[in-house]
């Protein structure tokens, strides 16, 4: 039996042609609409630049990570307070479409002092802390809504541990900060953003460039952390969780 016998004719081929032609441009238009932008607000925890001369520092470590279709913009500056947040948030580019916010360290360190003050009883020094605590969750609570506010898919940072060389200071600063850090985790859990637990990110001395900013290869694990959290979590599901890696 004889083969069947196909004859373009000019008319089928410029069809064909302009059908072919819709479909990229469909895809095209497609993969714009997919595109995804993550703009990294806050501290020197991002912003860590100026304390890495052996590597990348964390946007460069982010852009690495992200897969096809990403992109990364550091808007988080060295000294950052919470203070500083909706200056930030101004800055935005136009096509955000989701924030990782790390901040509150140097905030922690502005009430540094009451480590150092007399104290009548170990109460005494609980309810100072109390008091720090207080006002740190509720700067704290103004600059997440203030961050919340732009409905875009959001995740926050806790505070690390301290890497001081003293031991006895290393210890002291570490749960200080766990009053804090309560803080945090409990008022991104009340607005159901994920969380990047970054005591148990960079969790090496070696993650540390100076005992409080990141070195390149701490840079490298919270990268990698926030690039796991965007693949991994369903923003739309309006649920907290932690990520530690």
């Amino acid at each position: 039996m004889a083969a069947p016998y196909f004859r373009i004719t000019r008319r089928t081929f410029a069809l064909s042609t302009a059908a072919l032609l819709a479909s990229i441009a469909r895809a095209r238009s497609e993969d714009l609409t997919t595109m995804r932008h993550v703009v990294l607000l806050g501290d020197s925890v991002f912003d860590n630049a100026a304390y890495v001369i052996d590597g990348p520092d964390v946007i460069t470590h982010v852009r690495h990570r992200l897969p096809a279709g990403w992109q990364a913009t550091l808007v988080a500056a060295d000294g950052g307070v919470m203070a500083d947040i909706p200056r930030q948030l101004a800055r935005l580019p136009e096509d955000t479409t989701h924030l990782v916010v790390s901040i509150g360290g140097n905030d922690a360190l502005g009430e540094a002092s009451i480590l150092e003050a007399p104290s009548r009883s170990v109460a005494d020094t609980l309810l100072q802390l109390t008091e720090i605590r207080r006002r740190f969750q509720v700067q704290y609570a103004a600059m997440l809504d203030a961050v919340l506010e732009r409905g875009l898919p959001t995740a926050i940072c806790t505070i690390y541990d301290p890497r001081y060389p003293d031991p006895v200071q290393r210890q002291i600063g570490t749960t200080a900060l766990m009053v804090l850090n309560d803080a945090i985790i409990r008022e991104a859990a009340l607005r159901h953003v994920p969380i990047l637990d970054l005591r148990l990110i960079c969790n090496d001395d070696a993650d540390f460039a100076n005992p409080i900013e990141p070195s390149a290869q701490g840079g490298g694990k919270i990268a990698a952390a926030i690039a796991s959290l965007l693949a991994a979590h369903d923003f739309s599901a309006g649920r907290s969780a932690i990520y530690a890696r």
